[in-house]
């Protein structure tokens, strides 16, 4: 700062030099500043400096300079400004200002282009106080008098809003109110101001049943109280300002650093005496009493002025310290306990509650010992009402300076910035914990998912999702500038956030859980109109409304949602919104997890029977459309509305839409009703309002079903339907007879049973259209065979129908019903093309067929039943029909079927065969035991190899694990990546994971790759990801089936016929030994394909074998064995 023009001008200049080169950057203009008052802030952005007011200025100014030299901003102060200093983070200016009977350290803050007066801290003229702001702690002041006094203090910053969101601000000796809930008015606007006779101190809020108090402690130690009027007659008190006197008091209060409400006649603070800035020392009769330190005081408060409605009450009121306790640790915060109106807990220096009772409890205005208390000091404290209404309990959260939030006890979040709290009820139970942390993310959480232990799982740690997967899911919402605040909660229907800026503004942001919440908080108490207005001003979708109870619920509800709702329009937008989806399970599932209370089932039986399509749209809308018809009075819009019921259905009435039309016009044209004219709407507007709903041409389709031609050709040109399209085909149809017409109009649409119906009842010449039409459409048949009861009518068309049979491939049906019109020929062809042989033979009986032709038609099926691999049938044939027993003997045995064979030998006395069946029976046990000893050494080594695969996968898994749980110890930024190329990784996996500079491989491109890996899958490709499901799939598909222990338990009978007991006891042997391994196998692998460990010693195919051999003895898959070879291991 320089002189201006000369040593005698009374002007002067700021200049700006260069620190390295010394060049002059810029001067100010020339100003009338008051004294050498110079501070820059640290952040370098501006210049404060004291100007005096001979520039027309009534009163000093704290002016702020750019670094160019051009002035910036300013405000006015009352009295001479000694020196300024800015505090480490440039957003708090202090000063000492020289009053006439004090000097006093005032702070001023900037927010939102104005600068407010914060706190202000009186000293004797005498101690010449002095202060600076600690260079690394923002928020501590340290001031020093000549006395050697040092004051250390250590400010908060505090939000002044009541639950019902009255938000107050402190300006110097102002306190501007605003009711948030009526209007966002960010400072420096306001609704109306209290005027203070000296500066506001600190500040208290209480807002119960109904009562909104404010106390405020001023820095000439008095203490006033207002009561303000129900906020419904605010409106009558914008822009005024109100005088607010201090209360009447016989004792001074010293200073007081904490004030809280405990009833609306009683308050709680904390006060210190003695100090060379304690307000008491400006007093004589305080220093009287030789009061010195902390003290706790209880004041009540008394109003000699009666209350007005609609007007505050300012004056009149009397303070006095009923009870005061000394206290030995200093106090960091006090919160009122909900639980209990006549006690609060406070919180002392290193986070020790104690809960205060007051004077009128049972304990008498003394401090009771809290178990759970904060783990650090918490500047920033609430005591809360959590549970239900009937079982609710309090709790302590508090906040830390490093941004730990806790919770009786817990840490619930460790880099929270502000928290506040929502409730939907009217008891002011809360139900949410809303808080915004370090990385301006804003969480609503559930209070019970916070004593669940839930939080980690629900909410990601409080930290921002970096899995792209994971983003849909996400429970927070981005804060869009940085460093905002919560200020504020609406709570109940409201369901709104306040969040304050940096700058100052004030934003409000609806959550969709809150408002979810909200709507089913209304939904459970039946507030249906609510409900609906919340969800039309959020656009949440209708649905909601039918599915959080369920569609069956809410049908039995309709007609208390129309009463309430009461409002035609409402009930149309809703009417279009209702689809057949449940909305909570899919769209709204990561919001809503309040389960819906169960609707009694007699609740649920009645009305809904009649339900067409019984369907969620269906029901629900005819439910309305029923409570329309029953609760609102007649008139247009019902009736339109009624229409929206109908053609919004699923599928649409259209029909039933169409005939209310045809009533209206009916009654248009008599002209029978001309006094209840306006109580229906015009048909042509109904016929608008139908076709605007639903599709043209399928109005014009059901208005041809109903078989009313002129109502027809009304839709046709409504619809702008071309004449030449429409207007010859109804002339056509206006000219035939009424049942020929029908049936032309059910054929056009496709409505054949009716069709079919008409065209029967119109006479026997049209038989043959008949006929052509049941061809046509063959789901006809039962009812042409209804329709026609003659005889000689049915039989074409059971013929008919057999035949239809036949072309699609349904032989046994068709030769059922060939069978039924006695056509034989067919009913033969149709039981050979299925190979059923006896169904043939028996119909060939029913022919009369000679011998030979028998003879003939039984070797051609013997032929085919061996050629499709039936020997077993084949061989019947030939013995019963052909009577060839070699021929028989040689299938049978084909067939395995080594019992039957030899039956069928010694009853033809035929020895000759024996040794065929032998030999055979013998040659078929040597392939079988070779072929389980190959079995026995793939099961081993199948198994062996699936071990091998799973050990390896559980390695690379659990290292996978392993590197993923070091990478989230990282930056954010630095594993956002990282924790998304291992995240979905295994050992053998199908899925890709690559990185943003890769090429994302297209929807039809992994459609294809499933493809081939479908057709693969029967193969076992080693290293493939699907190699461990195709080994057990191979185990178990080795297993014996049915009929091969069938076949093996006749050829052990047949052999032991023969007295080969060796070949048998080795080839029972090797069976038990292959089935044994085999089942063992099966159960090994499914054991450890569910665990992430594998024993050794546990998981071997030996010991599975013994377990096996123990549990499975006697049972039904062991019953091929013979007894007198059993093992006894």
């Amino acid at each position: 700062m320089s002189d201006a023009c000369g040593s005698d001008s009374p002007h002067k200049e700021i200049k700006v030099w260069d620190r390295d080169s010394g060049d002059l950057l810029a001067s100010s203009e020339p100003r009338s500043f008051a004294g050498a008052v110079l501070e820059w802030m640290p952040s370098g952005a501006k210049i404060a400096a004291v100007c005096d007011g001979k520039d027309g200025n009534e009163c000093p100014s704290v002016v702020f300079f750019e670094r160019n030299g051009l002035e910036r901003s300013r405000f006015s102060v009352d009295a001479k400004v000694k020196f300024l200093k800015w505090n480490c983070s440039s957003d708090l200016l202090a000063g000492v200002v020289e009053c006439e009977n004090y000097d006093a350290v005032r702070i001023w803050c900037f927010s939102n282009n104005r600068w407010y007066l914060k706190h202000e801290i009186r000293y004797l003229k005498r101690d010449e106080v002095r202060f600076i702001w600690n260079p690394t702690k923002p928020l501590q002041l340290i001031c020093w008098t000549l006395s050697g006094q040092v004051t250390v203090s250590n400010f908060v910053w505090n939000t002044a809003v009541m639950e019902n969101s009255v938000a107050l601000v402190v300006d110097g000796s102002n306190i501007c109110v605003t009711p948030q809930s009526l209007s966002l008015m960010p400072p420096p606007m306001y609704l109306f101001s209290l005027k203070f006779s000296s500066h506001v101190r600190c500040m208290a809020v209480y807002c119960k049943n109904s009562k909104n108090q404010v106390a405020a402690f001023l820095s000439d130690s008095s203490l006033c109280v207002v009561e303000l009027p129900s906020i419904e007659t605010w409106e009558e008190l914008e822009e005024k300002e109100f005088i607010v006197e201090a209360s009447q008091t016989e004792m001074a209060f010293g200073s007081i650093l904490h004030l809280e409400w405990l009833d609306s006649h009683t308050l709680l603070a904390v006060s210190h005496y003695g100090f060379s800035h304690s307000n008491d020392l400006f007093q004589t009769s305080s220093t009287e009493g030789g009061l010195r330190g902390f003290y706790l005081q209880e004041v009540e408060l008394k109003c000699s002025e009666d209350l007005v409605p609609g007007l505050l009450t300012c004056s009149g009121w009397h303070a006095t310290v009923s009870k005061q306790n000394t206290l030995e640790e200093l106090v960091i915060g006090i919160a009122s306990n909900p639980a209990n109106k006549h006690s609060a807990c406070v919180q002392f220096s290193r986070g020790e509650i104690q809960e205060y009772v007051a004077k009128i409890g049972i304990n008498r205005g003394s401090l009771e010992q809290e178990h759970h208390g904060f783990s650090a000091a918490c500047p920033w404290m609430s005591v809360v009402l959590v549970g239900s209404a009937s079982l609710s309990k309090p709790v302590l959260f508090g906040l830390d300076e490093i941004g730990r939030l806790h919770a009786n006890g817990r840490i619930v979040c460790n880099n929270c910035s502000s928290f506040s709290f929502y409730s939907n009820l009217a008891d002011q139970v809360i139900t949410h914990l809303i808080l915004a942390t370090k990385q301006d993310l804003l969480f609503i959480i559930d209070i019970v998912d916070i004593f669940n232990g839930e939080l980690d799982s629900k909410y990601s740690n409080f930290v921002r999702i970096n899995n792209r997967k994971k983003e849909e899911n996400e429970s927070y919402i981005n804060i869009w500038e940085r460093g905002a605040k919560i200020v504020g909660v609406l709570h109940g229907d409201e369901a709104a956030i306040i969040l304050q800026t940096t700058r100052g503004n004030l934003e409000c942001v609806y959550p969709r859980k809150l408002v979810l919440v909200s709507i089913i908080n209304a939904l459970v108490q039946k507030r249906f109109k609510d409900a609906l207005l919340m969800v039309r001003r959020h656009r949440i979708d209708f649905n909601v409304i039918v599915d959080y109870c369920g569609w069956q619920a809410f049908s039995q509800t309709a007609s208390e949602f129309v009463r309430q709702v009461n409002n035609l329009g409402y009930i149309t937008e809703f009417v279009c919104s209702v689809k057949n989806e449940n909305i909570i399970e899919k769209l709204y599932k990561n919001y809503v997890s309040i389960p819906c209370p169960k609707v009694p089932n007699v609740m649920l039986v009645g009305g809904l029977q009649n339900c067409p399509g019984g369907n969620k749209v269906s029901s629900v809308l005819m439910a309305v459309r029923k409570a329309l018809e029953d609760h609102i009075t007649e008139s247009p819009a019902r009736d339109l509305c009624i229409l929206t019921t109908l053609a919004r259905s699923d599928p649409p009435l259209l029909e039933d839409a169409l005939k209310r039309i045809k009533v209206i016009r009916e009654k248009e044209l008599s002209h029978a009703d001309d006094q209840g004219r306006m109580s229906y709407p015009s048909a042509e507007e109904a016929l608008k309002h139908l076709l605007w709903l639903a599709d043209s041409d399928a109005v014009y389709e059901a208005a041809l079903g109903l078989y009313d031609l002129n109502l027809a050709a009304i839709v046709a040109l409504n619809a702008q339907k071309d004449p030449k399209e429409f207007l010859p085909f109804l002339e056509e149809l206006e000219r035939m007879p009424t049942l020929l017409m029908q049936y032309n109009i059910d054929l056009r649409l496709k409505r054949f049973e009716k069709a079919l119906r008409h065209i029967a009842s119109a006479g026997d010449s049209y038989y043959d259209d008949c006929m052509a039409l049941v061809k046509k459409n063959p789901q006809l048949f039962p009812l042409a065979l209804q329709l026609f009861t003659d005889h000689t009518k049915r039989m074409p068309f059971l013929e008919a129908w057999g035949d239809h049979c036949s072309d699609e491939k349904c032989f046994e049906d068709a030769a059922a019903i060939y069978l039924s019109c006695f056509k034989l020929d067919k009913a033969l062809k149709s039981y050979r093309a299925i190979n059923n042989w006896s169904g043939v033979l028996t119909v060939a009986g029913f022919l009369n067929l000679g011998k030979d032709e028998l003879l003939h038609l039984a070797t051609e099926l013997c032929e085919e039943l061996q050629a499709l691999g039936k020997p077993g049938e084949a061989a019947k044939i030939a013995l019963e029909y052909c009577g060839d027993v070699n021929t028989g003997v040689n299938l049978l045995v084909s067939a395995r079927d080594w019992e039957e064979a030899l039956r069928v030998v010694f009853m033809h006395r035929r020895e000759d065969l024996i040794k065929t069946v032998k030999n055979a029976s013998l040659e078929c046990a040597s392939i079988l035991i070779s072929e389980y000893e190959e079995g026995l050494e793939k099961v081993g080594k199948y198994l062996a190899r699936y071990l091998a695969v799973r050990q390896r996968r559980l390695l690379l898994a659990a290292k996978l694990q392993s590197e993923e749980l070091a990478a989230s110890d990282l930056d954010d930024d630095a594993t956002s990546e990282a924790s998304s190329n291992f995240s979905g990784m295994s050992a053998y996996t199908k899925g890709t994971r690559k990185s943003s500079a890769a090429s994302i491989s297209s929807t039809a491109t992994s459609k294809a790759r499933d493809t081939r890996r479908q057709r693969k899958r029967g193969k076992i490709r080693p290293g493939s990801p699907d190699e461990e499901m195709a080994l057990v799939e191979h185990l178990k598909g080795m297993s014996l089936t049915v009929e091969a222990r069938r076949e093996l338990k006749s050829l052990l009978v047949s052999l032991m016929m023969f007295g080969e007991g060796e070949t048998c006891r080795k080839l029972q042997q090797m069976g038990e030994n292959l089935q044994l391994s085999q089942m063992a196998a099966v159960r090994l692998a499914e054991d450890t394909i569910s665990n992430d460990t594998i024993n050794e010693y546990a998981h071997t195919l030996e010991q599975y074998t013994q377990k096996v051999r123990s549990e499975m003895h006697n049972s039904e898959a062991f019953s091929w064995r013979l007894k007198i070879f059993w093992s006894h291991e």
